[in-house]
């Protein structure tokens, strides 16, 4: 479940980007604010789109008649902040008549008009990301992202655009990104009403013109919902209902025909090339500086060991010396984006462009950040894309760092795909030794190209003197009487064999009964895992805690923490439990003998080929192992524990990772591979090969990307409640239930050419 930090909205503080404006690039934004004594919420406004990435804007402010004199001396404040700022001053009519007062005053030069209520804020990559997906889509005439909705309720707005809807109920916010043509087609709002639905109708006029949306599937528009005794409109709702639905209708009665939008990520996609780039995109070049500037291409921003260690890089480096730039390649709820947006500027290029966009998009960033490394890790489409970039820019060195080789997934997973491009790689990084010497013996990779970097673990964080561990418990409901706790602390996937845990617990009560297990993580194997512990009727040795972002305190409540994982690069949760003081019983996998000596735990061996990650029948002598290993820790527990933490200390910190890291990076920028630099040169000359590449792994992952896709929208297509009463929650969960049955029917029709024509026949539609 995506939670969100309310408080770390967008406008909270300064932080502008500095650009090479070019003088001669009129304004291409003209962002539209009505504004009415809002003194107390402006100036967080103005900062979210002084913060903007993309700088070719104008910003036109109505002020509505303000009767109070702070109000009008605060707006003054702000116009002096930055010349882009036009205030204007009319007498008091409204929002609607104060927007269409403002659309008069753009300037010529402006192609899109963004609505922002003097309230509101917008994420610093909103207009960059808008600009891009209306610049993409001709055909579309705005875009709308979904919403966090904070202040006076906190919940999540994340709606499926359809127009049919929209003409029973208002789902688009006001808050919206709009080609001016379209505007000055249907005439702007053209209302002299206080206090309507001002925004219904203005959408409502679009899609009777046959125009439509780009939904963009990510979380841009922080929209403030004000106490109810601060809310003029709410205050007088009531009474402009009758009236204000009276005049939506006119123009809803008139739509005899509607275009459904263009949703983002992709479910479907047909083509079968990629765009290099868009030259009607204008050129945006950001402010040389004395910063090494670093493109890191990832997959997702979720919880799991790979995006912890990109995390820790980025938040820990010296920001004084790294900047970082973001893009990740895969639907997803992105878990942790809000932790990545503190040190970085982040894009996730599926929730606003086609894949056959991506490349574009890179490039523009590359050359607009003044891009010194590009630093690629877990990301498929990164790989692939790699050759192109060296041809591309022969200039700038090329990293990866890879967590594992997985021989289950092409062979080697990333290790072959990183060893395939060795040509273009400056510097490949392990997370153990292990995988580096495979890079070397079965990959055939130069071992100076190979570098082990061990991701390490917050020791300061994970201290076991922070916590209470009978307050734990009590949180936790959990009465050891006694017993020793052993942790079983993941994701519940494929991977990481929580059958076989069970046959070891199975095993385990055989011999002893003084143990409580505790199984903190969530996936796709535990509602079977549940029932194989019901079969063997282990339901009182088991703790179900779910998620658990902070792990820390299932540590400090555990003697013992156990890894079966068929393949792993180095567990974090082997870093930070011995950081706790608890020892680890894991497999030998990956690194994991590098970590876990036989002071703090015990390594056992694995008897099954990872190939045969499918196969649920285990060995004996696997379990019996691992059986034998829990019970030589917990026999002598306090000799293990006394020398976990130190473990941890002598080398396999965060700090230890950062300050090599850097090392790295300085190296790599100051003196890059002539061997690779020309090598790229050579690509350079045969580029169109290089972008065979990237179109190929596009074609065979389309299937795989449309299924991610189309699960990411089923499960996040709704409103997510965290306030509302109890009616709006059976409304939603009515909802939902209506798309998961009638969506993929939809989807089925429209491929085989037949849902417009059923339409037509039952009437959801006339011409």
């Amino acid at each position: 479940m995506l939670k969100i930090d309310y408080r770390l909205n967008p406008g909270r503080e300064l932080n502008r980007e500095n650009f090479e404006i070019d003088l001669k690039q009129k304004p291409l934004i003209s962002i539209v604010t009505p504004y009415y004594n809002s003194q107390k919420y402006i100036e967080e406004t103005a900062n979210s789109i002084f913060n903007q990435t993309f700088p070719y804007w104008e910003w036109i402010i109505v002020d509505d008649e303000s009767t109070d004199e702070e109000a009008v001396t605060k707006l003054e404040t702000i116009k002096k902040m930055d010349s882009r700022i036009k205030v204007f001053r009319k007498n008091n009519e409204g929002p609607a008549a104060a927007r269409d007062y403002a659309l008069k005053r753009t300037n010529p030069s402006t192609k899109y008009i963004m609505f922002l209520d003097s309230d509101d804020q917008i994420d610093k990559t909103y207009f960059e990301c808008c600009y891009w997906t209306l610049e993409t889509h001709p055909e579309a005439s705005w875009a709308c992202t979904d919403v966090i909705n904070f202040d006076g309720q906190e919940f999540l707005w994340r709606k499926w655009y359809n127009p049919e809807w929209e003409k029973d109920e208002n789902i688009l916010m006001m808050c919206s990104f709009v080609r001016k043509s379209a505007i000055e087609e249907v005439g702007g709002f053209g209302l002299k009403e206080k206090k309507i639905y001002e925004d219904w109708y203005l959408w409502l006029k679009l899609i009777k013109a046959g125009k439509f949306p780009v939904r963009i599937s990510s979380l841009l528009t922080w929209y403030r919902i004000k106490p109810l005794e601060e809310s003029e409109l709410r205050k007088s709702k009531s009474e402009n209902d009758k009236r204000a639905l009276k005049i939506v209708e006119s123009v809803k009665r008139d739509i005899v025909y509607t275009k459904p939008g263009i949703q983002y990520p992709k479910q479907d996609y047909d083509w079968d090339t990629i765009i290099e780039n868009y030259p009607n995109i204008v050129n945006v070049k950001k402010s040389k500086n004395k910063k090494t500037n670093i493109l890191m291409i990832i997959p997702w921003m979720v919880t799991g060991g790979a995006d912890k260690f990109n995390l820790d890089l980025i938040s820990r480096m010296d920001k004084e010396k790294y900047e970082f730039t973001i893009i990740s390649m895969l639907p997803s709820t992105n878990d942790w984006r809000q932790d990545f947006e503190k040190y970085a500027t982040v894009y996730d290029l599926t929730s606003f462009l086609d894949r056959k966009d991506w490349i574009s998009f890179i490039n523009y960033i590359i050359n607009k950040n003044n891009v010194d490394i590009i630093f690629n890790t877990n990301s498929q489409f990164g790989y692939n894309s790699l050759p192109y970039l060296k041809a591309k820019y022969p200039e700038i060195p090329i990293i990866d760092y890879v967590h594992m080789e997985e021989w289950y997934a092409r062979k080697g997973g990333f290790s072959r795909d990183s060893a395939r491009i060795k040509s273009v790689i400056d510097k490949t990084y392990t997370c153990n030794g292990n995988s580096k010497k495979i890079f070397e013996d079965y990959f055939n990779k130069n071992k100076d190209e190979v570098e082990t970097v061990y991701i390490g673990v917050d020791e300061k964080k994970f201290d076991p003197e922070l916590l209470d561990r009978n307050q734990i418990l009590e949180e936790y409901k959990i009465v050891p009487n006694g017993k020793f706790i052993i942790s079983y602390i993941c994701r519940i996937a494929e991977q990481k064999r929580p059958y076989l845990f069970v046959e070891i617990v199975k095993e385990l009560s055989k011999k002893r009964s003084d143990f409580l297990i505790v199984v903190a993580g969530e996936g796709p194997f535990l509602s079977e895992m549940k029932k194989r512990i019901k079969k063997y009727r282990l339901e009182d040795k088991f703790v179900f805690l779910g998620n658990v972002k902070e792990t820390r305190k299932v540590y400090k409540i555990s003697d013992l923490t156990v890894n079966c994982s068929i393949k792993e690069g180095l567990a974090l949760t082997s870093y930070e439990s011995l950081s706790m003081g608890v020892p680890v019983v894991s497999v030998d996998a990956g690194g994991q003998k590098e970590l876990i000596n036989s002071s703090v735990g015990v390594v056992v061996p694995c008897m099954q080929k990872e190939t045969d990650i499918w196969n649920y029948n285990y060995k004996e002598e696997e379990i019996l192992n691992y059986v034998v290993g829990i019970e030589k820790v917990l026999n002598n527990i306090n000799d293990f524990k006394k020398n976990c933490r130190n473990r941890i200390l002598n080398g396999f910190t965060i700090d230890n990772m950062v300050q090599k890291m850097e090392k790295e990076f300085d190296s790599l920028k100051q003196n890059p591979s002539n061997e690779k630099i020309e090598n790229g040169y050579g690509l350079k000359r045969n580029i169109e090969i290089t972008k065979e590449l990237i179109t190929q792994y596009l074609i065979e992952s389309k299937s795989e990307y449309e299924w991610m896709a189309n699960k990411f929208n089923a499960d996040n297509i709704h409103i997510i409640l965290k306030y509302d009463e109890k009616a709006k929650k059976e409304q939603f969960y009515e909802k939902t239930l209506e798309y998961k049955i009638k969506h993929p029917i939809v989807v089925l029709l429209r491929r085989i050419g037949i849902y417009d024509k059923i339409k037509q026949i039952i009437g959801w539609e006339k011409h």
